[in-house]
């Protein structure tokens, strides 16, 4: 028999099929925390409670451009640091069916998560509740902005943004990531805040600052921040690509 005999004649409803989704954890820095840009759902399953924003995979389409558009379609963002995060397959995460989903990790700098709470009325930002130091791994919570008051997630979202604190945690000290964070032009205070925001603990100021320079990645502009009370700081650039061209 050829391979063309074999697939003409291959029955492709002869075993069970998954459905494949990509879920997006849209995250940025609010009130020197992380925090998240959640959904709340409206219809079962699990009408009430807040989702990352998320969606099927066309049956055509790749697994990258279904998360741009999803990205596009429920946060209005046409370009920001995107990448996969981690594949979620347990058998019962989704009562409806049987889905396997692709969580992906989106870095918003602060004016990019404001402009898309601003654009989609349907997001809403959480601060994340981390209870566990470094790179322990454990749950997280989503907490409302203003009440601080727990956001019940769906599904297995939770896991989900658990592990994207966990993955920023663990490459933000030798990898550039954290550039995606921040604007085009930066003081050195805003990207030790980066820094310390997604730690959760605060770091030596002189042993930080020496060594982001010592690395190559900064450029001074030659400008200084405007609108300072006290004298401007200096405003620095990343040097390489930044990640969202990257990406």
């Amino acid at each position: 028999m050829s391979e063309a005999e074999f697939l003409s004649a291959y029955d492709p409803e002869a075993f069970p099929r998954p459905s494949l989704a990509v879920d997006l954890v849209l995250l940025g820095l609010r009130e020197g925390r992380p925090a998240v840009l959640l959904r709340r759902r409206e219809a079962h399953p699990q009408a009430g409670r807040w989702a990352l924003p998320g969606g099927f995979v066309g049956i055509e389409e790749g697994i990258e451009a279904a998360a741009r558009r999803v990205l596009a379609e429920k946060a209005g963002i046409a370009c920001a640091h995107l990448e996969q995060l981690y594949t979620f397959g347990a058998p019962d995460r989704d009562p409806r069916m049987r889905i396997v989903t692709v969580a992906h990790l989106a870095l918003l700098p602060e004016d990019a998560f404001a402009e898309a709470l601003d654009r989609e009325r349907a997001l809403t930002a959480a601060i994340v509740e981390v209870a566990w130091a470094g790179e322990a791994g454990g749950p997280v919570a989503a907490l409302s902005l203003r009440e601080k008051e727990p956001l019940p997630l769906a599904f297995d979202h939770a896991e989900i943004l658990a592990m994207a604190i966990l993955r920023l945690r663990g490459k933000l000290d030798w990898s550039e990531v954290g550039f995606a964070l921040l604007p085009e032009r930066f003081t050195l205070r805003q990207l030790q805040d980066v820094h310390e925001g997604i730690l959760g603990h605060p770091l030596n100021k002189p042993a930080f600052r020496r060594r982001m320079l010592d690395r190559g990645w900064l450029e001074a502009t030659g400008e200084r921040e405007a609108g300072a009370s006290f004298r401007p700081a200096e405003l620095y650039r990343f040097k390489r690509p930044r990640p969202s061209q990257e990406a």
